[in-house]
Parts: C-alpha cells; structure tokens; sequence
C-alpha cells in the first residue's frame, strides 16, 4: 500500500529522482535551516524529506524549544511512529537503485536517527549526525555513521561522544567522527549567529553530502 506524503518539506532533485536521504530537525523544528540543507541536498541529486516533528510549531528561543523537545520526549511512541512513517513513505518515493536510505539529524534529530538506524535497519544504509548523540542497540544495524562535533559543546559532553563511538564500534560499525576546534554546537546553522562557523560548516558539509553515496557496509 502506498504511504501517504507526512507533514513535512520533500525536495526534489531536477531529475525527479535519487538516493533518499531523510533530514530530522533540531529542538527549533523544522525552520528554514534544515528547509535550506534539503535543498541543497537536493541540487546535489538527492530527494529529501525533512518530517515536521512539531507540527507546523517553529522557535528561535531556547526556552520555547526546551518545552518542544521535552513534549516531544513525552510523546516518544508517537514521534517514532511518525518517523517510520516518514521513512517508509522516501523509501517509496526515492530511487529504488540505491538500497536504503541515508537519514541526516541535527542535535535533538541525531538521536532520533540513531534510533531509526538502530529499530528500522532494513531501511537505513547510512547514518549523519551533527552534535547530537543517542545509544541503542545497534547490533542490528546495516549502516555507516558520521558524526560531526563542536570542540566546545556543553550539550554533548566527550563521554557522551566516546560512549556512542565506542557502541558503534562494538556493534562492527563504519564509523567516522570529525571534531571542529574552535565551534560550538549548532555550528552548521548560519540562523544561530553567535554559534554558526563556516570556516568548519564548509568542510563538515562536504563530507556530509558525500556521505551517502557510499552505500551500506559489506556485511549489510
């Protein structure tokens, strides 16, 4: 059966089609930063679909958003439920030459897409991350991991970090972390100005849209 389009932002490349990459917004909801990088995903010949995990709500002000990702948090079933919708519905849109499914989320959105590597695997081949961590059990997992973090970011201490590495790595995961000296979280969102660098968004975007192209690892 065919899976209804979620509320949510699709970009399409010019070709009408590609790889899917799945985008998963910060604790800001889905604003016009994350609307910018699936557009740019998609002028690199990705489709993308970014689900909007508020609903429509959108906040620039860290106390509103703390309010957002803790109902979120409150509501977890539901959010999965609706990021597996949102997965299943690119998995029918995307190119079905490439298999599997790239899923990108910034800060709140790492951890709900290393939950989605980790509880959908049949689905994700290849899994981004910007300063946001998650554990799970990843034994079942088919995906490659690159994680992208700020050299001073209260919100990711490096024992959160190294304790993800460490689960990635003992469930025989591809894993590549980057470390940005001199950023702080929310380093690639040009919106956040007193944090926004592009001297390291610049290179971490590069590896980012190279990223997904490189498939599943060889035991997937």
């Amino acid at each position: 059966m065919t899976v209804s389009q979620p509320q949510g932002f699709l970009a399409v490349p010019t070709t009408g089609n590609g790889p899917g990459v799945l985008a998963l917004h910060a604790w800001w909801g889905l604003n016009d930063t994350i609307k910018m990088y699936c557009t740019q995903l998609a002028e690199a010949g990705f489709v993308v679909f970014a689900p909007d995990l508020y609903h429509s709500r959108v906040t620039n002000i860290i106390a509103e958003a703390e309010v957002f990702a803790q109902a979120l948090d409150a509501n977890y079933r539901q959010i999965r439920a609706e990021i597996v919708q949102a997965t299943r519905f690119l998995s029918e849109r995307a190119d079905k030459v490439t298999r599997g499914l790239a899923v990108i989320g910034f800060s709140l959105g790492a951890y709900y897409a290393l939950d989605l590597s980790a509880t959908c695997p049949e689905y994700i081949r290849s899994v981004v991350f910007l300063y946001g961590t998650g554990l799970a059990d990843f034994s079942n997992s088919k995906a490659a991991y690159l994680g992208h973090f700020a050299a001073n970011d209260p919100f990711e201490p490096q024992a959160n970090i190294d304790s993800l590495e460490d689960a990635l790595k003992q469930a025989g995961r591809l894993v590549t972390f980057y470390h940005y000296s001199g950023t702080r979280h929310q380093f690639c969102e040009p919106d956040r100005e007193q944090a926004y660098n592009p001297a390291a968004a610049r290179p971490a975007w590069d590896r980012i849209l190279h990223f997904p192209e490189r498939g599943t690892t060889d035991d997937s």
